[in-house]
């Protein structure tokens, strides 16, 4: 048996088809509502999130996984696979963007290319960090 929250995966993936994601503290509230109202994405956003709002990021990493959500942010600690092993995730995406609206844009790249993808599972990039850059977006 596990903790509470691993056992509610089930049912929360389920009621939800939506992509899953844990956005820290450092996103813009407009990108959050953009995922949630453009994209249909079920976002937990920690600034809503009183026990949540003033954590650390080892808590954030953890939380994210625990809680069956892809980490998204705009902090590039998470890519030291020293403090936060690649293995022990739900996925990684850590988004560099000059402004809002590129952000958008790399956002919605990726809900079209690896949420939404007909080869897409519940945790697509389970166990793998992403940067998502300006540059990657326009190589793909």
């Amino acid at each position: 048996m596990g903790s509470l929250a691993s056992e509610l995966q089930g049912i929360a993936r389920e009621l939800v088809a939506a992509p899953r994601v844990y956005v820290d503290a450092n996103m813009p509230a407009g990108l959050v509502a953009a995922m949630r109202q453009d994209l249909g994405w079920d976002v937990l956003f920690v600034l809503e999130e009183d026990a949540f709002r003033r954590a650390v990021d080892a808590f954030h990493f953890h939380r994210a996984y625990d809680l069956g959500r892809t980490l998204i942010t705009l902090d590039h600690d998470f890519l030291d696979d020293r403090r936060f092993p690649p293995e022990l995730t739900g996925g990684v995406i850590v988004c560099s963007a000059p402004d809002e609206r590129m952000l958008r844009s790399m956002l919605a790249h990726i809900d079209r290319t690896i949420f939404r993808a007909p080869e897409a599972t519940e945790w697509p990039l389970k166990g793998r960090k992403l940067l998502l850059t300006p540059e990657l977006l326009f190589e793909s």
